[in-house]
C-alpha cells in the first residue's frame, strides 16, 4: 500500500518505508542535538529560577558532577560550580560516544553508506549506563522544566502569537512585505489556499521572538505580554 507513496518521494522516501540506520553523521548529529539540549537547558532551568541545584542532584548524572566539581573546587561560587557542573556532564557524554562510537565502527567495518544502513543498531551511541544517565536527565527536565507552569503559560502566549499572526497576514498577504505578500500571491495562484498558507507560515517563523510580538502588538492585540 505504501510503494506508490515511495516512489513518489523517491530514494529517500523508500529508505524511509523500509527502515533500517541512518547514515553515521544523521546519527551523529541526532544525539549532538540531545546533548546539547539536556545540558543547556540545565543550565538556563537553574538560571531563571524553575530549576534547583538541590533537586537536579538527585540525578544521576548531575549529582555525581556537581559533587567531584564541589570537592575540587570548595571555594567556588555557585555559578561557577554550576558551570563546571555541566562541563563535566558533557565531558562525561561526549568521551563515552566517542568511545562507544570507535569501538562499533572497529568492529562493524562498515565499508560504505549501505552497510551502515544495513546495521542492526546505530553505530554512534552511548554505553548502557551513560545512555541510562543520559535518558534520566532528559526525562527530569520534562517533568520538572518543560512541564513547569511558567513555561506552559509562555508557550501558550507564543501559540497565541503565532495563530493571531497566521491569521492576519492569511486574510491579507498584503499585510507583508511585498517580497513575502508577493510570494503568497504567486503561490495561491499555483496551489490555492495551501499555497499561500505555506508562504505565509514560512513568514511568520523566520520572525525573531522581538519581532513577532512587536508584529502581534501592531497588527492584533497591544495588550498581550510575553
Amino acid at each position: 500500500m505504501f510503494s506508490g507513496n515511495a516512489r513518489a518521494l523517491g530514494e529517500l522516501g523508500q529508505r524511509f518505508i523500509d527502515g533500517g540506520q541512518a547514515g553515521l553523521e544523521a546519527q551523529l548529529v541526532n544525539l549532538a542535538d540531545a546533548v546539547a539540549y539536556n545540558n543547556h537547558d540545565v543550565d538556563d532551568g537553574v538560571r531563571a529560577g524553575l530549576l534547583t541545584v538541590d533537586e537536579l542532584c538527585s540525578v544521576q548524572l548531575f549529582g555525581d558532577q556537581h559533587e567531584r566539581v564541589c570537592t575540587l573546587y570548595p571555594q567556588a561560587s555557585d555559578r561557577a560550580l554550576l558551570h563546571e557542573t555541566v562541563r563535566g556532564m558533557i565531558n562525561l557524554i561526549v568521551t563515552d560516544l566517542l568511545e562507544q562510537t570507535a569501538a562499533r565502527l572497529d568492529r562493524a567495518q562498515p565499508a560504505d553508506i549501505d552497510a551502515v544502513r544495513a546495521q542492526p543498531g546505530p553505530l554512534v551511541t552511548f554505553s548502557d549506563a551513560i545512555y541510562e544517565q543520559h535518558r534520566a536527565l532528559k526525562s527530569y527536565l520534562h517533568e520538572k522544566l518543560y512541564r513547569h507552569p511558567r513555561v506552559l503559560e509562555m508557550t501558550h502566549r507564543a501559540d497565541k502569537v503565532v495563530a493571531g499572526l497566521f491569521d492576519v497576514y492569511f486574510a491579507d498577504p498584503h499585510s507583508m512585505p511585498t517580497e513575502h505578500a508577493s510570494r503568497a500571491v504567486a503561490d495561491e495562484v499555483e496551489h490555492g489556499d495551501a499555497g499561500r498558507a505555506r508562504a505565509v507560515a514560512d513568514y511568520v517563523a523566520g520572525m525573531t521572538d522581538r519581532y513577532a510580538l512587536s508584529a502581534y502588538h501592531r497588527l492584533v492585540d497591544a495588550s498581550l505580554k510575553l
